[in-house]
Order: structure tokens, then sequence, then C-alpha cells
């Protein structure tokens, strides 16, 4: 008889059996459709401020949204500014991380509602929070902030219902490829952190920040794919290729 031989793997097979299929997955998802995302976002983003800033202009007297006693515990804290800005990077995360245009369009519908139900709110019962005296040293981010974007169109936050809003979506995509429990929990905090800053840096009060969170869930809820997911499947299909072995008879 003739001893059998095996072949030694060669650095490709390698890379494929020790290869985390959550990070292909993922991978998979960022370069599909990235020229149409990143459009799309930057349209988005910059077509929203004209708006906004309109309406905070031009909706009337304002009135002005009551103090809770958890207000009063939350203490300013200004070195939360960046969390508060990071908003504008969370929020790109499920459209860079959407699997087709459907997911797209949904994400995007969604984004789209809560603005034209929030814009609506601004515009026809106008809010303020109160006016907090805010140390803001001049030249700095904080005070630049606060300058730009004032006390008005309080009440829903959308800083807190888009990053709610994105919290839900990620959390089901980051599902959908099976990535790991500690990656779901940042997505977790990254959301919570940028809710809490909204209130630290004196942006928002508890009543405008649970109006945003209830916006935030409910489209969360209603942009849900309700038909059976296949793609948990075709996300760990280069996991299950690399574990098969093959044999050859002696």
């Amino acid at each position: 008889m003739t001893p059998s031989t095996s072949k030694a793997p060669d650095a490709s097979d390698a890379c494929s059996s020790t290869a985390q299929p959550w990070l292909s997955a993922l991978w998979r998802r960022c370069v599909t459709l990235f020229p149409l995302k990143l459009v799309g976002n930057m349209a988005a983003t910059v077509g929203f401020f004209p708006l906004y800033f309109w309406i905070m202009k031009n909706a009337g007297q304002a009135r002005v949204l009551p103090l809770t006693a958890v207000d009063h515990l939350i203490a300013f804290w200004p070195a939360l500014l960046p969390v508060y800005l990071s908003l504008w990077g969370y929020i790109a995360l499920p459209v860079l991380l959407a699997k087709d245009k459907r997911e797209l369009w949904r994400f995007s519908f969604g984004c789209a509602a809560m603005t034209a139900l929030a814009l609506l709110v601004f515009w026809f019962m106008p809010t303020a929070i109160p006016n907090f005296t805010v140390d803001a040293a001049p030249g700095t981010s904080l005070q630049f902030l606060k300058m730009v974007d004032s006390a008005g169109n309080a009440f829903p936050s959308l800083h807190v219902s888009f990053s709610v809003f994105a919290c839900v979506v990620l959390a089901r995509q980051l599902r959908e490829v099976g990535a790991p429990a500690w990656l779901r929990i940042v997505n977790v905090a990254w959301a919570a952190g940028i809710v809490y800053s909204t209130m630290a840096v004196r942006q928002h009060v508890l009543i405008d920040v649970m109006g945003g969170f209830a916006l935030g869930v409910a489209l969360g809820v209603a942009t849900r794919q309700r038909t059976p997911a296949s793609v948990a499947a075709q996300d760990t299909q280069d996991a299950q290729d690399a574990q098969v072995t093959k044999t050859r008879p002696a």
C-alpha cells in the first residue's frame, strides 16, 4: 500500500480558518453600496441643518421647559462635549453597515420620519430649555456650540432620538452578523453616553430627552424587518466553508 500524503494548508486556508466570521460579515456590509452610502449620508447631514436652524429662528415664542429633580442632580460636565458631537459619526454606522438597498432605505426613512415629526413639533409647539449659566471659555468648541445651537428646538431632542434609533438598528445589525457581546455592549454604552451628554453639556433637559428617547424607540420598532431574516446564514457562510474538512482516500 502507498502511504497517504496530506497537503499542508496554504496561507489563505490558514487565514480563512482563523478569521472571525463576524468581522468578515461586517466588512462585506461596509463595502456594499459604499459610494451611495457616502454621498447619501453627506447630503442628508448637510441638508438637515438649514431647515433646523430656520425653524429655530422663525417658529415664534418658545415655552421654557421646567427642570426636574434629575436635571438638578446632573452636573455640568463640558468634558463630555466630544461624546455629544460624536453622534454625527455614530449615526453614520447603521448606514455603513446596511447590507442592501432595502435596509439602507429603511434606515433613511426612519431618520426622515423622525426629523419631520420633530420639526412639526418645533414649529407648532416651540420649546426651549432654561437659560443655564454656563462657563464656556471664549474660542472653545463649547462656546461655539452655545452660539450656533441655542436653547430652542428642545422637545423632543433630535440628538437623543437619532442616537437611540441608531442604537436599535445597530443592535439588529450586530446580532445578524453574530458580533460578540462586548461589541454590542459598546454600542449601547456609546448611545447612552450621547444621551447623557445632552444634559451634561446643558443642551437638553430630562423632559425633551424622554421625548427624543420615545421617538427613537418608536421609529426603531416601526422600521424593523418583518420578513424572515436569511442574512445570518449568508454572513457565516465563509466560516462554515472554512470548517469543512476534506478527506482523501488512503
